[in-house]
């Protein structure tokens, strides 16, 4: 099965509406936001017309089946066995993330975020007037680390760690030694963990490990999913936290039902059925296509001898490229990817300070959209130099 580019215009998609928007210009190949122009599976295409063909969308409940197709996605897919009352629909994961800022911690009181981050993870903290705590990661040798030192320092005055499990736009995928050794930290320093995993299907060599899945993690985290990035059903709204601690789960319940946001999306509880039901067969093939993106992009770079190099991507279909070599000015570096390349990817600088000298680069697209995005990339490099 190919998976080729599928045209969006007419659709009011953020990534190519906005486009303009964001780099003042028409005419460049939009690479930015999270989603992927690939066909989302016919399991969900169909399921949702389905649904459609029902002429009344009215206030939508979660079905025991929602419920199931969660907990047997879990097992299957993380080997972890999760419980139906752990388990708290909810309406996307940054909302989520900024109910459990307000839930769990006061205002003044600090927060450990391991930067370059996704964005969100630091302005929730700041809308909120959270004391940002920042363990940057270590960049060596072209990969990424945990500064574990500066960790346990950070952790002492902290009330709560915002894990990026795996890691935006890192793409790293943590070891069990290294999610251990975060955890014991945690646990010594009574800091609850907060754990983004909406890239955990997303993944390459290895097995995705939940931090609920380690026991002593057990009772003091809340674990953030959903299926959007991995099936390309951002725009339906649909997400879950697992909080297996019943006061915790709680806790966070009455926080998220202040908000008013508490019912679910017609068809975004019907993908989510649809796809952990019947979409594992369509996965395996999309990781073996963003695979094969990821490897033409290193392969290229190589070839080429661009002063570019991307990092080793573990998980996410999110290439975090390291453009230190081109000794340029981040904005003199934007300006190079948006007015010379005509490339719309993501300022590294948007990630925090960790990320200047760098771009993120969203390759969940078909290979010919990649190889037209690097034969950009190559003109433009030949015309400065």
């Amino acid at each position: 099965m190919n998976f080729e580019a599928v045209e969006r215009s007419g659709t009011y998609a953020t990534k190519y509406e906005d486009a303009v928007l964001k780099f003042d210009t028409d005419d460049l190949l939009p690479l930015w936001v999270a989603d992927m122009d690939l066909a989302s599976p016919l399991c969900v295409q169909e399921a949702l017309r389905k649904r459609a063909d029902h002429p009344v969308y009215g206030y939508t409940g979660y079905p025991e089946h929602y419920y199931d197709m969660i907990m047997q996605w879990y097992a299957r897919e993380y080997d972890w066995k999760i419980k139906k009352e752990w388990i708290v629909p909810c309406y996307g994961v940054v909302p989520s993330l900024n109910f459990a800022i307000e839930a769990f911690c006061e205002k003044g009181d600090g927060v450990v975020v391991q930067t370059p981050i996704y964005p969100p993870f630091v302005s929730s903290l700041h809308h909120r007037k959270r004391k940002v705590l920042d363990n940057t990661l270590r960049y060596r040798d072209g990969r990424y680390e945990i500064d574990f030192e500066d960790f346990e320092s950070k952790a002492k005055e902290a009330k709560l760690f915002l894990l990026c499990s795996p890691h935006n736009p890192t793409g790293r995928a943590w070891s069990e030694a290294e999610l251990e050794r975060l955890i014991a930290i945690c646990i010594e320093n009574e800091v609850m963990i907060i754990s983004d995993e909406i890239h955990a299907d997303i993944i390459y060599s290895k097995t995705h490990k939940s931090i609920g899945c380690f026991e002593k993690a057990l009772e003091k985290c809340i674990v953030f999913n959903a299926p959007s990035k991995t099936f390309n059903i951002a725009g339906l709204n649909t997400s879950y936290a697992i909080i297996p601690n019943r006061r915790i789960r709680r806790v966070y319940r009455l926080e998220q039902n202040r908000s008013g946001i508490t019912n679910g999306n017609p068809f975004g509880i019907e993908a989510l059925m649809a796809a952990y039901e019947n979409g594992g067969a369509w996965l395996e093939r999309l990781r073996k296509h963003l695979a094969d993106n990821i490897a033409y992009v290193n392969r290229f770079l190589a070839e080429h001898h661009l002063p570019i190099k991307a990092v080793k991507t573990e998980a996410t279909f999110l290439v975090w490229l390291d453009c230190s070599e081109m000794k340029l000015s981040q904005e003199r570096l934007v300006d190079f990817f948006v007015n010379q390349a005509k490339l719309g990817l993501n300022d590294g600088a948007g990630f925090g300070r960790a990320g200047e000298g760098f771009m993120r680069l969203n390759v969940g697209t078909s290979l010919k959209v990649i190889e037209e995005a690097m034969s950009r990339l190559l003109q433009a490099y030949r015309k400065m130099h």
